[in-house]
């Protein structure tokens, strides 16, 4: 089955060149023109992954991504004009995946794309499946989810990434850059604030179905483990 991407882009010759060529690609693909168009899109259809740009119409792109992870964790690569490392950062914190700045080349695009697909896929066709517990936790690390008691956690793809990284590794210590590089798959640059923010988020989420257990643990001046 085609991939279903999601193309929220303001301008309608960028949105048109977008469609046609992933289009092209084997993509199916679904234009929106705005903000609002685009929750509506997301609450009403499913999709692989969103192509979202920020200086969108009625709701912002970072409004769009902020709204979207309450409920939903589908991979979104941010496509703007802006390109400060500040911007990056605060929307990578946010939830997206990826970021590219326009004007972009249609390949690397294309790259980009298949590279977050790969990465946040829960296709288990060629996964083995491997359910991990840990305290009240389960992680089924073929489907991609994490239980907690009985509870499904709504994670974006980093967020997974963490708890599945801390899970399978629970005798090793992990270094913020150990764990940037083994999420992010980017070298790390310092920015201890955005690991932070997602362990504060995992953290929040696995507590809203287990009080009682801490399940990871920060080891001051040397990263975290699982507790």
């Amino acid at each position: 089955m085609d991939k279903r991407l999601l193309i929220a882009e303001d301008d309608k010759e960028i949105n048109k060149l977008l469609c046609d060529y992933l289009g092209s690609q084997g993509y199916e693909t679904v234009a929106c023109y705005d903000g609002l168009n685009a929750i509506n899109q997301l609450r009403d259809g499913t999709f692989d992954l969103v192509l979202l740009d920020l200086m969108l119409p009625f709701k912002s792109g970072d409004q769009v991504l902020e709204q979207m992870r309450e409920n939903s964790s589908t991979p979104v690569i941010i496509v703007s004009a802006k390109d400060t490392v500040r911007n990056k950062i605060d929307l990578l914190r946010m939830g997206a995946d990826d970021y590219i700045t326009k004007p972009f080349d249609l390949d690397e695009l294309l790259v980009r794309i298949e590279v977050v697909l790969r990465r946040t896929s829960s296709d288990t066709s060629s996964t083995v499946t491997k359910v991990l517990t840990h305290k009240n936790m389960e992680v089924d690390t073929g489907s991609k989810k994490v239980i907690v008691n009985g509870n499904e956690l709504v994670l974006t793809a980093k967020e997974y990434g963490i708890i599945e990284l801390l899970i399978t590794n629970p005798n090793k210590m992990f270094s913020k850059t150990n764990l940037f590089e083994s999420v992010w798959h980017e070298d790390y640059l310092g920015d201890d604030n955005l690991i932070k923010v997602h362990m504060s988020k995992v953290r929040s989420k696995i507590k809203e179905f287990d009080e009682e257990n801490e399940y990871i643990e920060t080891v001051w001046g040397m990263g975290y483990r699982l507790k």
